[in-house]
């Protein structure tokens, strides 16, 4: 009977640690409304706001912004054991009526990473290709995948679930700090990043230190003026909606309906949503909150969609959760300083219908972990240039160029060799499409930017002497 005691006693007392250790443990960690992690694993300096990690090492790199590129570049370099700090303003689950197909090339990327299980448990659909719309006639284009394993093929979700299931991930590692802010502006001394400044989630300004400071906070960047030259073209509008309940003709493909007077796009983002975006040309769209908008819809819009998916398209305008984003145009023309690099919207191209930017993003990722594995001791200046130097290099945009050109003659071929006039004259109509976004792309780079980037160290490289 002493012994039952005993052994109670000691059960109990172990028992107790370990629900005191635990309860000490949820005290160092903040739950964000967004389900995603945050730990406060810093000592703050009171004198002047720095902050390092609270086993004395210091951060290796600084990551602004917790995107695709942001949290999948934590995640990477974390996982090569570095101690990364990652500063993204909103934690919350976003909710984007972009970023939300993956192609195969992208998924590909994420098996490279591994990160493929991110597009687990979100209710994601595989993607096959797509299905060209014209004149109430369509052909379907399936992605050349036959050399791949089955799993392999694009990925189209609900942007919010893919992010946070990748910031969760990077956030799992001990070496990587996810945490809410606002960085404000980047710490130059000497003309080399050195670190940033920003807003804690309580307002609180500090300051954080590091080697190598990457910024990819997006398109709404308050940080992309300090490092490239931002040439913002807004040639059209996305007007986006979600079709509920209706099944596409094409299961697991994109359906593009090359419609007057711009092409509209339908995706699945879940098992019983499809994504619907229409592209509206010019740099002012009719307005939603007077009707003028789904007016526009109902009048010029819907005739022209396949009949399959017209009474669920009428049924969201009805419902009224129209939303509208400017689809902006960012030729790259980075500014390369010393201690700092830009990844993500200002560097990427991707087509506007058929997406690629987190592909692009993904692939630069894969890109620079390779050069980084290389460099041990990231506080060694030359080095470091040499790696960012060799990455604006290797990321030429030719290899995205010659991509969609290349894409544009795959897809069209069937259509240019068939006897058919209508089916030749949609071909040319399309490549001549495709032509246009990459003349466009090299009118704004320059050729020589463009095909041979090796050729001017001014513009792509990082001078030795700035950094020394």
């Amino acid at each position: 009977m002493v012994a039952e005691y005993i052994y109670g006693g000691i059960i109990a007392v172990l028992l107790g640690f370990y629900l005191l250790y635990n309860s000490q443990r949820k005290k160092n960690r903040v739950k964000d409304r967004g389900s995603t992690e945050i730990r406060d694993e810093y000592v703050k300096n009171t004198a002047n706001g720095e902050c390092w990690w609270d086993n004395g090492e210091y951060t290796d790199v600084i990551v602004v912004g917790a995107g695709v590129a942001g949290a999948a570049l934590a995640h990477t370099l974390g996982e090569d054991g570095r101690q990364v700090h990652v500063i993204e303003r909103d934690l919350m689950e976003p909710d984007r009526i972009v970023g939300e197909l993956l192609q195969p090339g992208g998924y590909l990327k994420l098996i490279e990473l591994g990160l493929e299980d991110c597009v687990k448990e979100i209710d994601a659909q595989q993607v096959f290709g797509y299905a060209l719309y014209k004149d109430g006639k369509n052909i379907r284009l399936t992605y050349p995948l036959e050399k791949f394993h089955s799993d392999v093929s694009g990925r189209s979700f609900h942007n919010g679930r893919f992010i946070q299931r990748m910031r969760n991930k990077a956030a799992s590692l001990p070496n990587v700090r996810l945490e809410q802010g606002t960085v404000t502006t980047l710490l130059e001394e000497n003309g080399i990043i050195k670190g940033v400044v920003y807003k804690s989630k309580t307002g609180e300004e500090l300051k954080a230190y590091a080697p190598l400071t990457i910024v990819c906070d997006g398109c709404f960047s308050n940080l992309r003026h300090s490092l490239c030259d931002p040439k913002v073209d807004v040639p059209s509008y996305f007007v986006g909606l979600v079709l509920e309940n209706c099944r596409l003709p094409h299961p697991n493909h994109g359906h593009v309906v090359l419609a007057d007077p711009s092409p509209i796009l339908f995706y699945p983002i879940s098992s019983s949503e499809v994504r619907c975006l229409v592209n509206v040309p010019g740099q002012k769209v009719p307005s939603i909150a007077n009707g003028e908008m789904a007016n526009y819809l109902k009048t010029l819009v819907a005739h022209q969609i396949p009949t399959e998916l017209y009474d669920a398209f009428i049924a969201a305008i009805d419902k009224g959760s129209i939303r509208t984003m400017p689809n902006r145009s960012m030729p790259a023309a980075p500014h390369p300083i010393p201690g700092a690099l830009l990844i993500g919207d200002a560097l990427n191209m991707r087509h506007p219908l058929t997406g690629g930017g987190m592909t692009v993003a993904l692939y630069d990722i894969v890109v620079l972990r390779n050069l980084l594995k290389h460099l041990r001791d990231l506080n060694d200046a030359s080095s470091l240039c040499k790696c960012l130097e060799s990455f604006y290099i290797l990321r030429k945009p030719v290899a995205s160029t010659i991509n969609t050109l290349a894409g544009a003659l795959y897809k069209c071929w069937p259509l240019v060799t068939s006897i058919s006039f209508a089916r030749i004259w949609l071909g040319a109509r399309l490549i001549s499409e495709a032509s246009g976004i990459i003349f466009s792309i090299i009118k704004a780079e320059g050729v020589r930017q463009m095909f041979f980037p090796a050729t001017v160290p001014a513009y792509y490289g990082l001078l030795l002497s700035e950094c020394i």
